[in-house]
């Protein structure tokens, strides 16, 4: 497995793209050309992983002095369940064990959904390497978020608010025409 850092110039790429607007729901999703700009305005490390040249996905990573935001990770459909995605997030994992590593999901346990099985899944797959729920959540647009921690130390509602924060002032520091939908 080969990996590329991905800069706003390589983001055009179409299948990275294409599973950037696939892979989450729409409610979770920055418009893509607002998420290129960001990558101007952010520390974000967005690797992508290849196979012998096939795309496999990607992660995106906010690192912070106190504890890294694994933000996105998609893993192309067709190659789900197949050890793909347990191979990026070993390599993502050993990158960022300098510090422990927060995550926000769809709940699993949200009521009414359309994907519970998807949530599930992917619950059960960050648990079974290492990750924790942390009993700390929120609810954005009618969507229920879980966050998992890896590593050490505790993860409150307080420090989630900090890093919206922190996304919304990268935001905000854009140019005006950009953050506007």
């Amino acid at each position: 497995m080969t990996e590329k850092q991905i800069t706003p110039s390589l983001a055009d790429d179409a299948q990275i793209r294409s599973l950037y607007e696939t892979a989450f729901p729409v409610e979770e999703q920055i418009p893509y050309e607002d998420l290129k700009r960001l990558m101007v305005e952010m520390p974000l490390d967005f690797t992508a992983y290849y196979e012998g040249g096939a795309f496999l996905g990607f992660t995106i990573v906010y690192p912070r002095k106190s504890f890294n935001w694994f933000w996105y990770f998609a893993v192309r459909e067709e190659l789900r369940g197949k050890g793909v995605g347990q191979q990026i997030l070993t390599r993502l994992l050993e990158r960022y064990k300098d510090r422990a590593n927060i995550l926000d999901m769809e709940s699993p346990g949200q009521p009414v959904c359309d994907n519970r099985e998807q949530r599930r899944r992917r619950h059960a797959f960050y648990l079974r390497n290492g990750f924790r729920d942390t009993g700390v959540g929120k609810s954005f647009d009618g969507v229920d978020m879980t966050i998992l921690m890896n590593g050490e130390g505790t993860f409150t509602l307080q420090d989630y608010e900090e890093v919206l924060g922190e996304l919304r002032s990268f935001w905000e520091a854009m140019p005006e025409e950009s953050n506007r939908n």
